[in-house]
């Protein structure tokens, strides 16, 4: 289901114990509504021990020389993009309509391609998505909300 530059993002991120949950069209996905998206959105955790590791993922990951640094990814609502669609990796330190203490609180872990995941829970994926308002998010909150409703 992942692709290699994902799978080996997201056990980057699982082996430096970063706080994160995946967002966007792959929680989409796993809440039951498949459908194409061009990048995984990591939310992550902007306290300093946080920011510390994912300064290592990316050096690890081979993006070091880029001068992304701890404190990028201590600046609230911000965005780190590494990469093309279909291979784009977006690194969130905030989203809509959610606390990422709210978000990583109600997690769900997925195993996921020999790795256990955490993503955003389903209740908490549909409050962002009617919070961000876009037209895409809008046809997820459509989707979600009929999964929800049917069960």
């Amino acid at each position: 289901m992942l692709n290699k530059n994902f799978r080996e993002f997201l056990k980057l991120l699982i082996d430096h114990d970063v706080k994160f949950v995946v967002v966007g069209g792959y929680a989409v996905g796993i809440h039951g509504f498949p459908r194409y998206t061009g990048d995984i959105d990591i939310f992550v955790a902007i306290d300093r021990h946080n920011a510390s590791r994912l300064e290592r993922v990316f050096e690890d990951f081979g993006f070091g020389q880029l001068g992304i640094s701890e404190a990028d990814f201590r600046q609230a609502d911000s965005v780190i993009e590494i990469g093309r669609e279909p291979n784009k990796i977006q690194v969130l330190t905030g989203i809509d309509g959610v606390a990422f203490a709210t978000a990583y609180a109600n997690r769900l872990e997925i195993d996921l391609d020999g790795l256990r995941v955490p993503f955003i829970g389903f209740d908490d994926l549909l409050e962002n998505k009617k919070a961000s308002g876009r037209n895409k998010d809008l046809i997820d909150v459509d989707e979600l909300t009929r999964i929800k409703r049917d069960g």
